[in-house]
């Protein structure tokens, strides 16, 4: 058998990868943002149901019971920790893992920047993925627009007023998908194959509807309805960063939660066990702070003009 140990990215490219991440590096120490390391393993989960984890076994040596452990999806949770313990600006840029993701802009291990700034809000934060993407693709800022106004400027529909049957029917029609989904779904199946794609150029899209606000809070003045403190960065039709002005209330956090166990039964996934030492954490005080998680993948990707994510890493799933 003939085994195919050679790198999937080229050496040229890896080379290029590792200056972009050095401009990462002095990019956030000009800044003075201090670079922190926490675990990928945990005790907890990830919330959102529509991510999935990868778990292992720690096996105590002599023998013991199990204890089942997560690679985490993100950083979010102990770099939330750290801010409540009184860190200040803090940055990562590490290995983060989501089981089933895989294809030309996915690959289950990819590398993830997260960065929280205390005492900006969401459209500060944006001003500051600007000037970091523009650092490394040489962009210009990008446009910024509400999730209501792009999405009617590329379905005609306004999220505000429309029915879940014209969502449903418009779905149908464009991405002929005629199942069940609640309301969030029709949303999602929509902006993903009408907007996206059509997101060449970098936009910035803020004001989420409030029932997508995962971990952000809720604002009244980013629309003309009570939304979401959260924006995603689109580049080239691709998802390059989400960001959130960070919801600090424990109660509301524990609600969340709740619900998205909830939802997980719903779809008949496993409910998974939850952070109980980021609810401390939010109950202890967490600051006033703006979050945001880039792909670093898909950075490189756009800054050599790649096609495909394994074009820019060492060894994608198919080489493992």
């Amino acid at each position: 058998m003939t085994v195919d140990w050679k790198p999937s990215a080229s050496i040229a490219a890896l080379r290029r990868r590792a200056e972009i991440i050095n401009h990462i590096r002095g990019f956030f120490a000009e800044r003075d943002v201090l670079e922190v390391d926490t675990p990928s393993l945990s005790a907890a989960a990830v919330s959102d149901p529509h991510l999935f984890p990868f778990s292992t076994d720690y096996v105590p040596e002599g023998g013991g019971t199990a204890q089942r452990l997560y690679l985490h999806t993100s950083p979010e949770y102990p770099m939330k920790r750290l801010l409540a313990a009184g860190s200040g600006a803090i940055w990562q840029l590490c290995k983060v893992y989501r089981n089933g993701e895989v294809g030309g802009r996915h690959n289950p291990e990819f590398s993830m920047l997260e960065w929280y700034r205390p005492g900006f809000d969401h459209h500060r934060l944006m001003d500051e993925v600007d000037a970091l993407v523009g650092l490394v693709l040489g962009s210009n800022p990008a446009r910024r627009v509400s999730y209501a106004a792009i999405f009617a400027e590329h379905t005609g529909l306004d999220i505000h007023s429309c029915t879940d049957q014209q969502l449903q029917a418009l779905a149908s029609e464009r991405c002929g998908f005629s199942g069940e989904l609640l309301r969030d779904g029709w949303l999602n199946l929509l902006f993903s194959h009408c907007v996206e794609p059509k997101l060449l150029e970098p936009t910035m899209v803020y004001a989420f509807p409030a029932s997508q606000a995962a971990l952000a809070r809720i604002v009244v003045n980013d629309d003309r309805v009570e939304s979401a403190a959260r924006f995603e960065l689109f580049v080239a039709g691709m998802e390059l960063a989400n960001g959130y002005f960070e919801l600090t209330d424990a109660q509301e956090q524990a609600r969340r939660f709740a619900a998205d166990q909830l939802q997980r039964r719903a779809l008949g996934y496993p409910e998974l066990p939850l952070d109980q030492p980021l609810l401390a954490a939010l109950q202890s005080g967490l600051p006033e702070c703006a979050g945001v998680a880039l792909g670093v993948d898909r950075l490189v990707m756009l800054a050599l003009g790649a096609s495909r994510i394994d074009q820019v890493i060492a060894f994608d799933l198919a080489r493992a």
